[in-house]
């Protein structure tokens, strides 16, 4: 594994989603391989998606259907994700 490798952290706001949609997406989006994480609420209609740089439009379009605003979007590696879920304070993902 390539711990340098370039991910993405996109923060979104969702103008047209339901918790059943957005359950549906994010399960989607899982099963993606250029996908590390992702977090869709429907309450708050509020997530973020942890992609590789690459893949990062692809995954925007597949997003589409829920009219997304980017909210904010942090460049990270592997690595910086690894350390940060070993942690109790979580920030990252």
């Amino acid at each position: 594994m390539n711990e340098n490798r370039k991910l993405v952290r996109v923060d979104l706001k969702f103008n047209d989603v339901n918790w059943e949609r957005a359950t549906v997406k994010q399960y989607e989006l899982l099963k993606d391989r250029t996908v590390w994480r992702a977090f869709i609420n429907g309450y708050s209609k509020k997530g973020f998606v942890i992609v590789e740089e690459e893949a990062e439009q692809t995954v925007m379009e597949r997003l589409k259907e829920l009219k997304p605003e980017v909210a904010g979007r942090k460049e990270l590696t592997v690595e910086k994700l690894i350390e940060s879920s070993y942690s109790w304070k979580n920030q990252i993902g």
